[in-house]
């Protein structure tokens, strides 16, 4: 049965919701802050574009429960079957990462790699060094290297593109939702919206409706011509949690995982410092990298740091990813789909 439905939001979240539920065959309307589709690069903008687009749940239980992995082995699952019924561009790789540590910091890396050893879980690879330089060949030699088996990234901008696109919704943009009800939206320019079921995705625009924060994070775009690098790696330092991600033959992605602080504001010359700086002590070649864009964006969070869903007769919501994103996104959203029974993921 077609149902009219209501989403609140066109960040990644709202984006996946409309794409499934379009195919599913509902009446979907999507109602967005922001003036259009395009990515924003102005810290305003929908968080996901802002993203590496890391999709690493063994990495992320150095800080995460091991419930955000189980997640992200799901939507590691569910990504090819997505990708496969986009028609636009998209990116998608999964051959594995890496975690990388220079000698002196092998400490600080035993330290992580222990917290990564969870029962049911695969166990990082431990390489030699001349597997690193076969497997990467960019990367400085003698740095210690563990793989990260079955783990990727993909390209957010080019998911997003392709998920709106390829969308049956109609999209209003410019359009805030303030408060959202079962079975309603209420808008900013003060009109009440019915519908059969709504959808809240909205992200930190969802406050004060939920308590969530806004968890700072910094990428830096490089450009370097045939940079050589194949994988997603992690730098494992005493201070940072530093990532380089490949996103093309000759573009690259910088950043660190997170910083508390709702800061809106320009990346500082310390962060970009101190990233590049690190990114440069693995890959030397980085020292003719050119700066692309450098982007900040806040993540919506809430005081536990883990996703908050919610299902009930007429209302949907999720939100509180985190610096999980990508990783998270399809799991929760199946989630909530089957649960309401208005779509399957596997099957739209």
């Amino acid at each position: 049965m077609s149902l009219s439905i209501g989403v609140a939001g066109a960040g990644l979240v709202g984006r996946l919701f409309a794409w499934a539920l379009g195919r599913a065959g509902h009446l979907v309307e999507v109602f967005e802050a922001g003036p259009g589709p395009e990515p924003r690069f102005d810290g305003l903008g929908a968080a996901a574009f802002s993203a590496a687009g890391m999709l690493s749940p063994l990495a992320e239980l150095d800080a995460a429960e091991p419930e955000v992995a189980a997640r992200g082995f799901e939507s590691l699952r569910l990504w090819p079957l997505i990708a496969a019924r986009l028609t636009g561009p998209l990116t998608l790789q999964m051959d594995g990462s890496l975690l990388l540590a220079h000698r002196q910091d092998l400490g600080a890396a035993q330290r992580v790699l222990a917290r990564l050893q969870v029962s049911g879980f695969p166990a990082a690879q431990s390489l030699a060094e001349a597997e690193l330089a076969l497997l990467e060949p960019a990367l400085l030699p003698g740095l210690r290297a563990w793989r990260l088996p079955g783990e990727g990234f993909i390209n957010p901008v080019e998911a997003m593109a392709a998920m709106q696109q390829d969308s049956k919704a109609h999209w209003h943009w410019g359009r805030p939702v303030t408060a959202v009800e079962p079975g309603r939206l209420r808008l900013a320019d003060g009109n009440d919206l019915n519908f059969d079921c709504v959808i809240d995705a909205r992200g930190l625009g969802a406050k004060p409706q939920l308590p969530l924060r806004g968890v700072r994070g910094e990428v830096i775009t490089l450009s370097l011509a045939a940079h050589g690098l194949r994988r997603p790696v992690r730098l494992l330092h005493p201070r940072h949690r530093v990532y380089l991600v490949p996103r093309s033959h000759d573009q690259l992605v910088l950043g660190a995982s997170e910083i508390e602080s709702a800061d809106r504001s320009p990346v500082s010359l310390q962060s970009a410092v101190e990233l590049m700086a690190a990114a440069h002590s693995v890959m030397p070649a980085l020292a003719e990298a050119r700066i692309s864009r450098l982007d900040v964006n806040l993540r919506p969070a809430l005081n536990d740091n883990r996703p908050f869903t919610h299902a009930e007769p007429g209302l949907l919501q999720l939100n509180g990813l985190y610096r999980h994103g990508w990783l998270l996104a399809p799991a929760l959203v199946q989630e909530l789909l089957l649960a309401s029974g208005l779509a399957n993921l596997e099957t739209q």
